[in-house]
Protein backbone atom coordinates (compact mmCIF):
# COMPACT_ATOMS: atom_id res chain seq x y z
CA UNK A 1 0.00 0.00 0.00
CA UNK A 2 2.89 2.33 0.77
CA UNK A 3 4.01 2.04 -2.87
CA UNK A 4 0.74 3.56 -4.06
CA UNK A 5 0.98 6.28 -1.42
CA UNK A 6 4.58 7.12 -2.35
CA UNK A 7 3.93 7.31 -6.07
CA UNK A 8 0.84 9.48 -5.60
CA UNK A 9 2.61 11.75 -3.14
CA UNK A 10 5.62 12.31 -5.40
CA UNK A 11 3.33 12.86 -8.37
CA UNK A 12 1.31 15.50 -6.51
CA UNK A 13 4.48 17.28 -5.39
CA UNK A 14 5.95 17.42 -8.88
CA UNK A 15 2.62 18.48 -10.39
CA UNK A 16 2.72 21.52 -8.12
CA UNK A 17 6.21 22.30 -9.40
CA UNK A 18 4.99 22.01 -12.99
CA UNK A 19 2.07 24.29 -12.15
CA UNK A 20 4.50 26.87 -10.76
CA UNK A 21 6.47 26.88 -14.04
CA UNK A 22 3.28 27.16 -16.08
CA UNK A 23 1.93 29.97 -13.88
CA UNK A 24 5.21 31.83 -14.29
CA UNK A 25 4.76 31.65 -18.05
CA UNK A 26 1.15 32.86 -17.82
CA UNK A 27 2.22 35.77 -15.62
CA UNK A 28 4.71 36.82 -18.29
CA UNK A 29 2.42 36.45 -21.30
CA UNK A 30 2.58 40.22 -21.83
CA UNK A 31 6.24 40.73 -20.83
CA UNK A 32 8.31 42.18 -23.65
CA UNK A 33 10.76 39.68 -25.13
CA UNK A 34 9.96 36.95 -22.60
CA UNK A 35 10.95 33.36 -23.39
CA UNK A 36 8.66 30.66 -21.97
CA UNK A 37 10.12 27.99 -19.69
CA UNK A 38 9.78 24.37 -20.76
CA UNK A 39 9.16 21.57 -18.27
CA UNK A 40 8.76 17.79 -18.54
CA UNK A 41 7.78 14.89 -16.27
CA UNK A 42 10.02 11.87 -15.80
CA UNK A 43 9.89 8.70 -13.70
CA UNK A 44 12.98 7.68 -11.75
CA UNK A 45 13.85 4.80 -9.49
CA UNK A 46 14.71 5.59 -5.88
CA UNK A 47 18.47 5.36 -5.35
CA UNK A 48 19.89 3.25 -2.53
CA UNK A 49 20.37 -0.31 -1.38
CA UNK A 50 17.60 -2.90 -1.40
CA UNK A 51 15.04 -3.96 -3.94
CA UNK A 52 14.27 -1.62 -6.83
CA UNK A 53 10.66 -1.38 -5.70
CA UNK A 54 10.07 2.36 -5.66
CA UNK A 55 9.66 4.78 -8.55
CA UNK A 56 8.95 8.46 -8.11
CA UNK A 57 7.88 11.24 -10.46
CA UNK A 58 10.04 14.27 -11.17
CA UNK A 59 9.38 17.48 -13.02
CA UNK A 60 12.33 19.43 -14.34
CA UNK A 61 12.75 22.59 -16.35
CA UNK A 62 14.23 21.42 -19.63
CA UNK A 63 15.14 24.84 -20.98
CA UNK A 64 13.26 27.67 -22.64
CA UNK A 65 11.29 28.19 -25.81
CA UNK A 66 13.69 29.76 -28.32
CA UNK A 67 11.03 30.84 -30.81
CA UNK A 68 10.62 34.59 -31.32
CA UNK A 69 7.51 36.47 -30.27
CA UNK A 70 5.52 38.70 -32.60
CA UNK A 71 6.98 42.07 -33.59
CA UNK A 72 4.66 44.92 -32.66
CA UNK A 73 4.98 48.46 -34.00
CA UNK A 74 4.93 51.08 -31.22
CA UNK A 75 5.99 54.30 -32.95
CA UNK A 76 8.35 55.07 -30.04
CA UNK A 77 11.91 55.98 -31.02
CA UNK A 78 13.55 54.17 -28.08
CA UNK A 79 11.78 50.85 -28.70
CA UNK A 80 13.85 48.26 -30.56
CA UNK A 81 13.30 44.59 -31.44
CA UNK A 82 15.73 41.98 -32.69
CA UNK A 83 14.97 40.75 -36.21
CA UNK A 84 15.54 36.99 -36.05
CA UNK A 85 18.17 35.50 -33.75
CA UNK A 86 20.29 37.61 -31.45
CA UNK A 87 20.33 39.50 -28.15
CA UNK A 88 20.83 42.98 -26.74
CA UNK A 89 23.78 43.26 -24.36
CA UNK A 90 23.11 44.89 -20.98
CA UNK A 91 24.90 45.24 -17.66
CA UNK A 92 23.49 42.85 -15.07
CA UNK A 93 23.03 43.64 -11.36
CA UNK A 94 26.44 42.07 -10.67
CA UNK A 95 28.14 44.44 -13.09
CA UNK A 96 28.83 41.71 -15.65
CA UNK A 97 27.43 41.54 -19.16
CA UNK A 98 24.11 39.80 -19.69
CA UNK A 99 21.62 39.51 -22.56
CA UNK A 100 17.96 40.22 -23.17
CA UNK A 101 15.37 40.46 -25.95
CA UNK A 102 13.43 43.23 -24.17
CA UNK A 103 14.06 46.38 -26.18
CA UNK A 104 11.79 48.86 -24.40
CA UNK A 105 14.58 51.33 -23.66
CA UNK A 106 14.62 54.64 -21.83
CA UNK A 107 17.11 57.38 -21.00
CA UNK A 108 17.65 57.95 -17.27
CA UNK A 109 18.11 61.28 -15.52
CA UNK A 110 21.87 60.69 -15.80
CA UNK A 111 21.65 60.39 -19.59
CA UNK A 112 22.43 56.66 -19.58
CA UNK A 113 20.49 54.34 -21.88
CA UNK A 114 18.69 51.68 -19.86
CA UNK A 115 16.12 48.93 -20.28
CA UNK A 116 12.68 49.34 -18.70
CA UNK A 117 13.96 47.27 -15.76
CA UNK A 118 16.88 49.64 -15.19
CA UNK A 119 19.76 47.67 -16.72
CA UNK A 120 22.39 49.74 -18.55
CA UNK A 121 22.50 49.06 -22.28
CA UNK A 122 25.98 48.10 -23.42
CA UNK A 123 27.73 49.58 -26.43
CA UNK A 124 31.02 48.74 -28.09
CA UNK A 125 32.96 50.54 -25.35
CA UNK A 126 30.75 50.11 -22.32
CA UNK A 127 27.38 51.56 -21.26
CA UNK A 128 25.84 54.03 -23.71
CA UNK A 129 25.28 57.67 -22.73
CA UNK A 130 22.85 59.83 -24.72
CA UNK A 131 23.34 63.62 -24.64
CA UNK A 132 20.32 65.97 -24.91
CA UNK A 133 18.78 65.69 -28.37
CA UNK A 134 16.00 66.94 -30.59
CA UNK A 135 15.47 63.67 -32.45
CA UNK A 136 16.94 60.18 -32.27
CA UNK A 137 17.36 57.36 -34.79
CA UNK A 138 18.49 53.77 -34.22
CA UNK A 139 19.82 52.05 -37.35
CA UNK A 140 19.48 48.35 -38.13
CA UNK A 141 23.01 47.68 -36.91
CA UNK A 142 22.24 49.27 -33.53
CA UNK A 143 23.97 52.59 -34.23
CA UNK A 144 22.32 55.50 -32.40
CA UNK A 145 22.30 58.87 -34.13
CA UNK A 146 20.84 62.10 -32.77
CA UNK A 147 20.23 65.67 -33.75
CA UNK A 148 21.82 67.47 -30.80
CA UNK A 149 19.65 69.86 -28.86
CA UNK A 150 19.88 73.35 -30.33
CA UNK A 151 21.09 72.11 -33.74
CA UNK A 152 19.15 71.92 -36.99
CA UNK A 153 18.08 68.68 -38.66
CA UNK A 154 21.11 68.68 -40.97
CA UNK A 155 23.44 68.20 -38.00
CA UNK A 156 23.59 64.60 -36.80
CA UNK A 157 25.98 62.79 -34.50
CA UNK A 158 26.47 59.09 -33.80
CA UNK A 159 26.64 58.67 -30.03
CA UNK A 160 27.02 54.92 -29.75
CA UNK A 161 26.14 51.51 -31.05
CA UNK A 162 24.15 48.93 -29.14
CA UNK A 163 26.13 45.72 -28.69
CA UNK A 164 24.26 42.92 -30.44
CA UNK A 165 25.32 39.30 -29.93
CA UNK A 166 24.22 35.91 -31.17
CA UNK A 167 25.67 33.04 -29.09
CA UNK A 168 24.54 29.47 -29.68
CA UNK A 169 21.41 28.43 -27.77
CA UNK A 170 23.30 25.78 -25.81
CA UNK A 171 25.86 28.37 -24.69
CA UNK A 172 23.51 30.53 -22.62
CA UNK A 173 21.28 30.04 -19.60
CA UNK A 174 18.58 32.20 -18.06
CA UNK A 175 19.15 33.49 -14.55
CA UNK A 176 16.56 34.10 -11.84
CA UNK A 177 16.57 37.80 -12.80
CA UNK A 178 15.31 36.93 -16.30
CA UNK A 179 18.59 37.84 -18.01
CA UNK A 180 20.60 35.37 -20.08
CA UNK A 181 24.31 34.75 -19.57
CA UNK A 182 27.05 32.64 -21.10
CA UNK A 183 27.35 29.31 -19.29
CA UNK A 184 31.13 29.56 -19.07
CA UNK A 185 31.00 33.10 -17.65
CA UNK A 186 32.59 34.57 -20.77
CA UNK A 187 31.41 37.58 -22.76
CA UNK A 188 29.79 36.94 -26.13
CA UNK A 189 31.41 38.76 -29.06
CA UNK A 190 29.49 41.38 -31.02
CA UNK A 191 27.77 39.96 -34.12
CA UNK A 192 27.43 42.30 -37.09
CA UNK A 193 24.77 40.11 -38.72
CA UNK A 194 22.23 40.78 -35.94
CA UNK A 195 19.79 43.55 -36.86
CA UNK A 196 17.19 45.54 -34.96
CA UNK A 197 14.01 47.34 -35.92
CA UNK A 198 13.29 50.75 -34.40
CA UNK A 199 9.89 51.72 -32.96
CA UNK A 200 9.10 48.01 -32.58
CA UNK A 201 8.91 45.60 -29.66
CA UNK A 202 8.92 41.82 -29.52
CA UNK A 203 6.05 40.33 -27.57
CA UNK A 204 6.33 37.36 -25.21
CA UNK A 205 6.41 33.99 -26.97
CA UNK A 206 4.04 32.48 -24.38
CA UNK A 207 0.93 30.94 -25.94
CA UNK A 208 -1.61 32.20 -23.39
CA UNK A 209 -4.45 29.89 -24.51
CA UNK A 210 -2.23 26.81 -24.42
CA UNK A 211 -0.87 27.77 -20.99
CA UNK A 212 -4.38 28.21 -19.56
CA UNK A 213 -5.41 24.78 -20.86
CA UNK A 214 -2.23 23.33 -19.35
CA UNK A 215 -3.06 25.00 -16.03
CA UNK A 216 -6.47 23.29 -15.95
CA UNK A 217 -4.94 19.94 -16.90
CA UNK A 218 -2.35 20.16 -14.13
CA UNK A 219 -5.01 21.12 -11.60
CA UNK A 220 -7.06 18.03 -12.52
CA UNK A 221 -3.95 15.86 -12.39
CA UNK A 222 -3.20 17.11 -8.87
CA UNK A 223 -6.77 16.36 -7.77
CA UNK A 224 -6.46 12.83 -9.15
CA UNK A 225 -3.24 12.24 -7.21
CA UNK A 226 -4.75 13.58 -4.00
CA UNK A 227 -7.68 11.18 -4.45
CA UNK A 228 -5.17 8.34 -4.87
CA UNK A 229 -3.52 9.34 -1.59
CA UNK A 230 -6.92 9.31 0.18
CA UNK A 231 -7.71 5.92 -1.38
CA UNK A 232 -4.42 4.52 -0.10
CA UNK A 233 -5.22 5.85 3.36
CA UNK A 234 -8.71 4.30 3.29
CA UNK A 235 -7.33 0.95 2.14
CA UNK A 236 -4.70 1.01 4.88
CA UNK A 237 -7.36 1.69 7.52
CA UNK A 238 -9.48 -1.18 6.18
CA UNK A 239 -6.51 -3.53 6.28
CA UNK A 240 -5.75 -2.50 9.86
CA UNK A 241 -9.33 -3.25 10.91
CA UNK A 242 -9.15 -6.70 9.31
CA UNK A 243 -5.91 -7.45 11.14
CA UNK A 244 -7.52 -6.47 14.45
CA UNK A 245 -10.49 -8.76 13.75
CA UNK A 246 -8.12 -11.63 13.12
Amino acid sequence: MDRMLYVAMSGAKETLRAQAVNNHNVANASTTGFRADLAAFQSRAVDGTGWASRVYATNTTTGWNHHSGALLSTGRDLDVAINGDGWLAVQGPDGNEAYTRAGDLAIGADGMLRTSTGHLVMGENGPISIPPYTSLFIARDGSISIVPQGQDASTTATVGRIKLVNPQRDEIDRGEDGLFRMRDGATAPAEAAVQVAQATLESSNVNAAESIVNMIELARRFEMQVKAIKTAETNAESATRLMRMG
